[in-house]
C-alpha cells in the first residue's frame, strides 16, 4: 500500500539504478525519482522500470531526470520525502574509500546544497563513500537537523558478516544474528555478543580464528568485490540496504537498524557521525539505541569514533 510519499534517487549508475528498482518495486512510494547528469540515461532506466510494472504488479511510478551541475533539473524532484544520494565516483582495484574524498566532497556538496534548496524537509540517506564523512559534509552543508541526515554502513556491513558467517558455519543466513558498529571501513567494530547461529553464541559455533577472519573479510567486503569486477563497485548488497533504510522511513515503522548517524552522548561519545543502532521513523532517526558493550567493544567504537572525527571536520572545508 502507498504512504504517498516520493523519494529521489541521486545517480543512476549501478548503485542508484537498482535502489531505485527496489524502492519502486516495494510498491509504498507514490513516485520515484531517479537523477543523473548523463543526458537521458535517468529518462531511458525510468522507461525501462515502469515497463516492468505489469509483470512485477506495483503501481510506483518511476521519472527521470537529467541534472545539471549548476542545479537544473532538481526542481523536476521538489518536495520529496525522502533523497538518497548515491551520486559520486566509484572505487577502483587498489583504492580505499578514502580516496574518493575530494572528488566525491564536490558532488556530494553540489547535490547537497540542491536538495536543500528543493527539498528542504527530506530525510537524507547517503551512500556516497566514503560514507562517514560524506554523511557528515551532507549534514553540514544542507544545515538539516542532524536526525534528517543519515548514511548507510552498518546495515551492509552486518549483511556481509552475517552472509560469511552463514556460510562458514553451514547455515541457513537466517539462523544467523550478526552486529557491527563503528565506521564504514577499518574502524569497523564487530559485536562479539550480540552475534550467533540458532540462538548460539558465535564463539561456540566458530573457532575464534575463522571468526577474526570473517571479521577481517567482511571490513575488506567491498574492496573484495571492487578486486573481482576490476570495474564498477558493488551495489547489489549496498541498494538493499539503503532501500530497507528508505522504507524504514516512508513507513514510519520505528525499525531499529545500525546506521551511520549523529552521536551526541551516546557510549559517551559526543559530536561525531558514527555506525550505532538507531530507531528509523518518518524524521529520519527516533533516537539512538544503545546497547550493553564489553569493555574491548566499546573501547572499539571509541577508537572509531576518534578515528572518523578529525576527518569529517577536514571535509567540511572540500
Amino acid at each position: 500500500m502507498s504512504t504517498g510519499k516520493t523519494v529521489t534517487v541521486v545517480g543512476a549508475g549501478f548503485y542508484g539504478s537498482t535502489t531505485a528498482q527496489r524502492l519502486a518495486e516495494y510498491d509504498v512510494f507514490d513516485t520515484v525519482y531517479l537523477t543523473d547528469i548523463i543526458e537521458g540515461r535517468p529518462e531511458g532506466l525510468a522507461l525501462d522500470l515502469n515497463q516492468s510494472r505489469p509483470i512485477e504488479g506495483f503501481e510506483t511510478k518511476v521519472v527521470g531526470v537529467t541534472t545539471g551541475t549548476d542545479g537544473s533539473g532538481y526542481e523536476k524532484t521538489a518536495g520529496s520525502d525522502i533523497v538518497v544520494i548515491t551520486a559520486g565516483l566509484p572505487r577502483k582495484p587498489g583504492m580505499s574509500r578514502m580516496d574518493l574524498i575530494e572528488t566525491n566532497a564536490k558532488i556530494v556538496r553540489q547535490v547537497a546544497e540542491q536538495v536543500a534548496k528543493h527539498s528542504p524537509e527530506a530525510v537524507v540517506i547517503v551512500v556516497s563513500n566514503p560514507l562517514d564523512e560524506m554523511t557528515a559534509l551532507a549534514a553540514n552543508v544542507t544545515g538539516f537537523p542532524k536526525q534528517r541526515v543519515i548514511g548507510q554502513a552498518g546495515m551492509l556491513d552486518t549483511a556481509r558478516f552475517t552472509n560469511f558467517v552463514a556460510e562458514a558455519a553451514g547455515v541457513e543466513v537466517a539462523a544467523v544474528t550478526t552486529l557491527t558498529l563503528g565506521s564504514h571501513g577499518d574502524t569497523m567494530v564487530p559485536v562479539p555478543s550480540a552475534c550467533t547461529v540458532n540462538g548460539r553464541p558465535l564463539s561456540e559455533v566458530l573457532e575464534a580464528a575463522t571468526i577474526d577472519e570473517l571479521v577481517d573479510r567482511t571490513r575488506n567486503g567491498g574492496a573484495e568485490v571492487v578486486a573481482l569486477l576490476k570495474t564498477g563497485s558493488a551495489f547489489y548488497a549496498p541498494s538493499a540496504a539503503a532501500a530497507r533504510m528508505a522504507k524504514a522511513v516512508a513507513e514510519d515503522s520505528g525499525v531499529v537498524m545500525p546506521v551511520c548517524t549523529w552521536v551526541d552522548g551516546q557510549y559517551g561519545i559526543s559530536g561525531v557521525y558514527l555506525g550505532v543502532e538507531a530507531e528509523l521513523g518518518a524524521g529520519g532517526v527516533r533516537r539512538v539505541v544503545e546497547r550493553d558493550l564489553s569493555d574491548s567493544e566499546r573501547a572499539g567504537l571509541v577508537e572509531a569514533a576518534e578515528a572518523v572525527r578529525a576527518k569529517q571536520a577536514d571535509v567540511a572545508n572540500l
